[in-house]
């Protein structure tokens, strides 16, 4: 996707983009094919305490810490927003986000719903994109597949995800991520934010 002829006439500020939703959607996909467009962003990676899986890499996917760093980093101001989920914590690093605006730079971040409740209103011109399967069956068997949570874990996921389904109404838009069809939900959102730049009046995010 090239970059939208109406953002250069109106001469766009950065975008802040939050893509959330419920565990086993495909987010990391969808941001992992996000990188092979032609938008360019910066994707904030987010800080953990959970442990890291066999699959994933420290500073590339999440910076891995122990919870006495993260309580470090957040008794300092380092972080933009902080959840605790499913018993572990994560936050948002606020230099590399500010850092990212002021270089001029669209900036991705991934967090939970909670999360974006909270950058929404630290940050009100952001925008929430929630990111869903089809259905509440099509996400058990996306967890179930990833096999990486136990059947406690498992439930509590689905359940949680049923209840934030309730909090919607708090996004901006929604994408459905279809089986075998990621490549359309990544279509749908570089179609938003491509709309976003051809605001009349575009959303500024103001100094954090």
């Amino acid at each position: 996707m090239k970059k939208p002829g109406c953002e250069i006439a109106l001469g766009h500020k950065p975008l802040l983009i939050i893509i959330s939703g419920p565990s086993g959607a495909g987010k990391d996909a969808v941001l992992a094919l996000m990188k092979e467009s032609d938008i360019t962003f910066e994707r904030i990676i987010t800080v953990t305490t959970r442990p890291q899986r066999a699959m994933e890499r420290d500073k590339v996917d999440y910076y891995f810490v122990t919870t006495a760093k993260f309580q470090d980093m957040r008794e300092h101001g380092e972080l933009l927003e902080w959840a605790q989920v499913y018993g572990n914590w994560y936050g948002v690093p606020k230099e590399a986000v500010k850092g990212a605006l002021q270089k001029g730079r669209d900036v991705i971040i991934k967090v939970d719903v909670q999360g974006a409740a909270t950058i929404k209103k630290i940050v009100p011109q952001s925008i929430l994109i929630y990111l869903v399967t089809p259905s509440a069956g099509e996400l058990e068997n996306r967890l179930k597949q990833r096999s990486t949570e136990s059947s406690a874990d498992l439930a509590l996921r689905t359940k949680i995800a049923a209840e934030e389904l309730k909090q919607l109404a708090l996004f901006d838009y929604v994408v459905i991520n279809k089986p075998g069809e990621i490549a359309q939900a990544v279509s749908d959102i570089l179609a938003i934010i491509t709309a976003e730049k051809c605001r009349v009046t575009h959303r500024e995010v103001a100094s954090l």
